[in-house]
């Protein structure tokens, strides 16, 4: 796995905590993981902006309660 630099992974904990911020306490671990995970794999091919990051998170968290739902 290639690794990331602190501020891109100081960037990924950033988005992740404001994309659960709005679910109750802060979301489950299954939930903010998958989030994670889909922010890792998009970090990964070179996605690193915060609002691209954001996009990205956003649509795991709709994806994932969609599917719970």
């Amino acid at each position: 796995m290639t690794r990331l630099d602190d501020r891109t992974m100081a960037t990924l904990d950033v988005v992740l905590e404001e994309v659960c911020r709005s679910l109750p306490h802060g979301g489950d671990h299954e939930l903010r993981r998958s989030i994670a995970e889909k922010l890792l794999d998009s970090a990964l091919v070179g996605n690193r902006t915060i609002s691209g990051l954001t996009e990205v998170a956003r649509a795991a968290l709709a994806e994932t309660t969609k599917r719970s739902a």
